[in-house]
């Protein structure tokens, strides 16, 4: 099912686009001094920007039709979901024990991230079709 996509929602798509292009970046190019200082191995981050980079097209594709469908905005949700879901446990479960500066980066992205999923979410449910009991 197709919808048009509302300007908040794109909105949100688009920072979401852009703010995963810049992070992708930084992590690819960056990787090695982003690693000492935030006690996170090297490998890590640049895998993370890696998976970044189609990530960013595609939300950035997007956010740049006029109709989308509610899977292509839901697995926009799903992906972030899922990066915060990994950023709890890198910093909760995992055996990286990162500095102070990088439990701040971390946290701090995943707040982010949930807050875009959160607006994402709400956007999509103001485009699904009312029911007949509503």
């Amino acid at each position: 099912m197709t919808f048009a996509l509302s300007n908040g929602l794109r909105r949100t798509l688009t920072i979401d686009a852009v703010v995963s292009a810049a992070s992708a970046m930084l992590l690819l190019f960056a990787g090695d001094e982003l690693a000492h200082w935030l006690a996170v191995p090297e490998a890590l981050l640049r895998y993370a920007g890696i998976l970044l980079v189609p990530f960013a097209i595609y939300v950035g594709t997007l956010a740049r039709r006029e109709t989308v469908t509610r899977s292509g905005v839901g697995a926009v949700i799903g992906m972030n979901i899922a990066w915060v879901v990994a950023s709890v446990w890198l910093v909760m479960a995992s055996d990286v024990r990162p500095s102070p500066a990088g439990y701040a980066f971390i946290v701090s992205q995943a707040m982010a991230v949930a807050l875009l999923a959160e607006l994402q979410y709400m956007g999509l449910r103001r485009a699904a079709p009312r029911s007949a009991a509503a």
